[in-house]
């Protein structure tokens, strides 16, 4: 006798650490990514990028590159309509948008000057030298603050080098700094650097002239968005697009924009009838990809004598590069809005200056805004304990807001939930902060340099709204379909372990679609870590849908009332009883009318949306612990130890993974990363030679922790996680750094050669 039906313990997958179901196809090389793609037919497109910052297009001699065997064409901009990357703003900002090649005039090294369409990649790289460009140097600013004075201006046209001027104020600054007992304030430089996701960009399009629509597949973050925009630049209605996302190597933020690139190859496609295909090399990715951070801080911070914050004031100087892509001019305002960080402060005056510089222009990159504004306010921490001779920890607790929540901050921002104080002091215990300080103690008094850096931060993550689906097959597997589209982070997994939870439905039964606009009619993509919050929201709300559903079939099937019925380890059964169906059992009874209740329809779907109304505050607290190798400048990081509070969590392993290579960029940005200019406006980081990405072996392992404060602004109570380890990272290493040395501050990157040279100036 079969026993007594209960209802399935619950949560069984959501919190659950489940292995990513997608990695075996990339672990045995069976992935696709857009360069796999070659269909019949197809043609390579290779640009003529320009060598010079700033300069006059005297001419463009493309005759002997015609003469190449394979090469169909060569373009100029005068052989093309007027095409641009779209760019946007707010209605304060003064927007250029990017053409798709340069007329008359070049802006930064990089700018795509002219086009070749050949038969075969090589043809095309071999006809880019056979084209002769004539340029007139002009002079070149690529240094923000010079760009301020207007003294060589990017776009003629605009008057200034000024796209942006906002100002944020609250509070008397003024009293705040006139009764401070200290006041500690810096220059803070963001250096720019380069993405560098494993795949550069690609995109291959293909006309069909008999149904008169364009497919496009790109490595993009967001095929809606990119559907959207090619069928604008070429007069299109959005039903003649189909954008498709095949495998993606990584993004960080740098794929959310649609580049010249894609328009251009789109337009070939219609225009020549044929597939083109461009995929972008390793080095042009570092002059054609957007580049990150890139600002300039100049804050103070008021403090009394207990260390209790009175103010901050300052200005921060946004480098936007020569053009403005979709990211371009959001970044710094999130720098401003993010500014308070997680502390009382109760007064602010903030200035953002945003400049044109003759540079490749800039754009989102893991964390967009806020890992500057965590850098510049965990540093003047720092600042401030030192002058006031505080632990970096007490100084912390004194200022950190205990509540209560939903908190609204000076700068805008209206924090969800939160447990800064109990975050921090959860840390320090993590870490034995007490036994780390003896440490320390005692390796100076053996004359060795060792460093402890924290930081505490809150950053925002989610937004938009977002589609999902779930639809149950005859045979009981599923499909899940989301407007979202990862590359990398695992999403599908957690996806599929919110199916399971509410359908019961073993995760290997369960598929993902994405990253295709004909299979999901809308979605915003994937970034500023809202995969989860917000797609993840829209496929519960989906799957909701298909549960009840399912209960009335069940109830239909055991002659019950809907309310009895119950999930159990073994099917959908009635309560209290030994009856029990297969979820196999109710999905061929949905696809067959004769088996269901007169006024249900037959199918097993839902299909569902989500509103995230306001944004969730993920927040945490990091510790490193550095040595400092005097002879050569070379640090160290011994130990590395994060919280990061997420909210409810999906799949720990998941967050663990998001932890380990999030904090792995911020260090890089914090010791090696780095793109350098010349006055000229030269890019003198176009290869991994001179672009120092942290090998593994100087790669700490994270000790990784999370907390798990509910967020109320979904139903899931999940916060993003995609970008924490980035944001805590650079100050807290760059904070141990300093810490090692006895210094107030020098700027990133901290490399072995400026280290030694700080230590041998004392």
């Amino acid at each position: 006798m079969s026993s007594v039906v209960k209802p399935q313990v619950t949560p069984r997958w959501i919190g659950k650490a489940v292995k990513r179901l997608e990695d075996g196809k990339f672990i045995t090389g069976k992935g696709t990514y857009l360069d796999d793609l070659t269909p019949s037919g197809t043609l390579h497109l290779a640009l003529v990028r320009s060598l010079y910052a700033h300069a006059r297009i005297v001419g463009i001699d493309a005759r002997e590159a015609l003469e190449v065997p394979g090469v169909l064409a060569v373009y100029t901009a005068a052989d093309l309509p007027e095409l641009y990357a779209p760019g946007s703003g707010g209605r304060d900002a003064k927007v250029v948008q990017h053409p798709v090649l340069a007329k008359d005039y070049v802006r930064y090294m990089g700018q795509p000057v002219a086009a070749v369409v050949a038969t075969s990649r090589s043809a095309a790289q071999d006809a880019l030298q056979k084209i002769y460009v004539d340029y007139e140097a002009l002079d070149a600013v690529s240094d923000p603050l010079q760009a301020m004075r207007d003294e060589t201006l990017v776009h003629p046209g605009l008057g200034t080098n000024h796209a942006l001027k906002r100002r944020t104020s609250a509070g008397d600054v003024t009293e705040a700094f006139a009764k401070a007992h200290r006041i500690v304030g810096a220059r803070m430089i963001q250096q720019r650097v380069a993405p560098t996701s494993m795949e550069p960009r690609g995109v291959l399009a293909s006309w069909d002239g008999i149904r008169e629509s364009l497919t496009i597949w790109s490595s993009t973050q967001m095929p809606h968005d990119l559907r959207s925009a090619i069928a604008e630049a070429l007069g299109l209605a959005e039903n003649q697009v189909r954008a498709v996302t095949p495998d993606v190597g990584g993004a960080f933020g740098a794929k959310i924009n649609v580049y010249p690139e894609e328009v251009l190859a789109a337009h070939l496609a219609r225009t020549l009838g044929r597939p083109v295909k461009w995929v972008e090399s390793r080095s042009e990715s570092f002059v054609a990809t957007i580049h990150g951070r890139a600002q300039v801080a100049d804050l103070e911070m008021a403090l009394d004598a207990e260390g209790k914050i009175l103010g901050l004031r300052g200005r921060v100087v946004a480098d936007l590069g020569a053009y403005i892509l979709e990211t371009t001019l959001g970044n710094a305002p999130g720098t401003i809005l993010m500014l308070q960080g997680p502390y009382e402060i109760p007064a602010i005056d903030l200035e953002l200056v945003s400049v044109y510089t003759h540079a490749t222009p800039t754009g989102a990159y893991r964390g967009a805004g806020r890992p500057e504004a965590t850098y510049y306010l965990e540093r003047l921490m720092d600042m401030a304990a030192r002058e006031l001779k505080l632990d970096p920890a007490e100084i912390r607790l004194r200022n950190l807001i205990k509540g209560p929540f939903p908190y609204k901050t000076l700068t805008g921002a209206k924090y969800d939930s939160g447990a800064y104080p109990e975050t921090l002091q959860k840390l320090l215990e993590l870490a034995d902060y007490p036994a780390l300080r003896a440490e320390q103690a005692r390796a100076r008094a053996e004359g060795r340099l060792l460093g402890i850096g924290l930081t505490t931060y809150v950053e925002i993550t989610g937004y938009g709204w977002d589609t999902g689906g779930v639809r149950i097959n005859p045979d009981g597997s599923a499909v899940v379909f989301t407007g979202t589209s990862p590359h990398g982070q695992g999403a599908g997994t957690g996806f599929a372990q919110i199916v399971a939870e509410r359908l019961g439905i073993p995760l290997e039964r369960i598929s993902i679609v994405q990253g295709d606009t004909l299979a999901i009619p809308f979605g915003q993509g994937t970034a500023g870590s809202r995969t989860m919050s917000v797609g993840g929201s829209a496929i519960l709300n989906a799957a909701e849908k298909v549960r009840a559903k399912v209960i009335r079939i069940a109830a239909h099937l055991l002659e019950a009332a809907p309310e009895d019925i119950v999930l159990t380890e073994e099917g959908w059964g009635v309560q209290g009883t030994d009856r029990v169906v297969s979820l196999e059992q109710i999905a061929q009874a949905a696809y067959n009318p004769r088996k269901l209740p007169p006024d249900l329809e037959p199918g097993l779907e839902g299909q569902a949306t989500f509103n995230l109304k306001e944004a969730n505050y993920p927040f945490g607290a990091h510790l490193a612990l550095v040595e400092i190798e005097r002879e050569t400048g070379q640090v160290r990081v011994l130990r590395y130890v994060a919280l990061d509070d997420v909210g409810v969590v999906i799949n720990p392993l998941l967050v663990a993974g998001q932890q380990q290579g999030g904090v792995a960029q911020g260090l890089g940005q914090a010791l090696y990363e780095g793109i350098s200019y010349d006055e000229l406006g030269y890019n003198r980081s176009t290869s991994f030679l001179e672009y120092n990405l942290p090998r593994a072996d100087q790669v700490v392992w994270v000790e990784a922790h999370r907390g798990n404060t509910r967020s109320p602004t979904n139903p899931l109570g999940a916060k993003g996680i995609g970008e924490a380890g980035t944001i805590g990272a650079t100050p807290t290493v760059v904070n141990a750094v300093m810490d090692a040395l006895g210094l107030k501050h020098l700027d990133m990157p901290l490399t072995p050669e400026k280290v030694w040279r700080a230590l041998r100036q004392g």
